[in-house]
């Protein structure tokens, strides 16, 4: 089981973020100068492969599952320099005798003044557990949901700790008990509201395992008219990546994600991003939720197209993403 986890890690290392070196005219001899990583879709398979595999049997909060999964996450962190934010990687939690921890990494800012805000990137890395069986598969692997959302904020995690082209901090934020009602994300937000954090935004990435029809827009931003976080990250990424969808408002798809928690407890924009739109994946909570119906190419593709819309916001002189209060008002 460790040789197998370091394995996994060292691939995911290696393949992921790691920095390239080129002469600055293209000539041996000559002054280096440092390539911004890509994220690649190998990493990316490496760590969906663990996480969705059936050793950790779903990962149901409180399982040995999820267990293993936080320990690779913590073992990523700490490959790839991300510090705890609390005294320790996890932020635990009791739910009636089940035992359960979101897992929190840091990534400081590199400006003296701005590294004092807090921009939260996560996911939640839990799953149901066992679903209906289905030709002797009980095992709900939850690849979609939401181990790619899991991974995506990892590799962003990955990438900024070895850039360093954060202006503001950065938190990684992995929850537990999100499939019973939010309860991981919910704990962290009202720790984080009585600590006093000066967070400036939320983004929860919610399946983004597969990709949208080619006429859609490739994201989706849940409770997109709350705020100007959609418009502001598609002018920073300089193409629209991130759109409206109308069925995240009609299934109200604002409450039911982990970004529901921060908005309530820090009132600030958070939102989900998905490219899981109902009408292209089939395997929503079932044991057909694999590692292999991911579109790794797709999901590569996407983080590396959102590295330039965070980096925008991140680094912005001025908090540029606010809440629309003339449609709070109006709920």
């Amino acid at each position: 089981m460790m040789k197998k986890l370091l394995s996994i890690l060292i691939i995911a290392l290696v393949c992921s973020c790691s920095l390239g070196q080129k002469g600055k005219d293209g000539a041996p001899g000559k002054p280096a100068e440092i390539l911004k990583p890509t994220i690649t879709k190998e990493a990316i398979k490496a760590s969906m492969e663990y996480l969705a595999s059936d050793e950790l049997e779903g990962r149901a909060t409180g399982s040995q599952g999820i267990e293993k999964a936080a320990v690779f996450i913590e073992n990523y962190f700490k490959t790839n320099n991300i510090q705890p934010y609390f005294e320790t990687y996890r932020d635990s939690f009791k739910l009636d005798n089940v035992d359960g921890y979101n897992i929190v990494g840091m990534i400081e800012g590199n400006d003296p003044i701005l590294k004092n805000e807090f921009v939260i990137l996560g996911g939640h890395y839990d799953h149901i557990g066992k679903g209906k069986t289905v030709e002797g598969d009980s095992i709900a692997n939850g690849a979609n949901d939401d181990a790619s959302g899991t991974i995506a904020a990892m590799e962003f995690g990955a990438y900024f700790s070895k850039t360093k082209t954060n202006k503001r901090s950065i938190l990684i934020t992995l929850y537990a008990a999100e499939e019973l009602g939010l309860k991981g994300s919910g704990h962290l937000a009202t720790r984080l509201k009585a600590k006093g954090i000066n967070a400036y935004t939320m983004i929860n990435f919610e399946m983004i395992g597969v990709p949208r029809d080619s006429t859609e827009v490739m994201a989706y931003m849940s409770g997109y008219e709350r705020s100007n976080f959609g418009e502001t990250l598609n002018r920073y990424a300089g193409e629209e990546v991130v759109g409206f969808f109308p069925g995240a408002k009609k299934m109200s798809l604002f409450f039911r994600s982990d970004n529901f928690p921060f908005f309530k407890e820090l009132n600030m924009p958070a939102h989900a991003i998905s490219t899981f739109d109902f009408t292209n994946f089939d395997y929503y909570h079932h044991v057909d939720d694999e590692a292999d119906e991911m579109d790794y190419d797709h999901m590569a593709n996407f983080i590396n197209k959102m590295i330039p819309a965070l980096e925008g916001m991140m680094n912005a002189a001025t908090k540029e993403v606010v809440l629309k209060e003339e449609v709070l008002k109006d709920e």
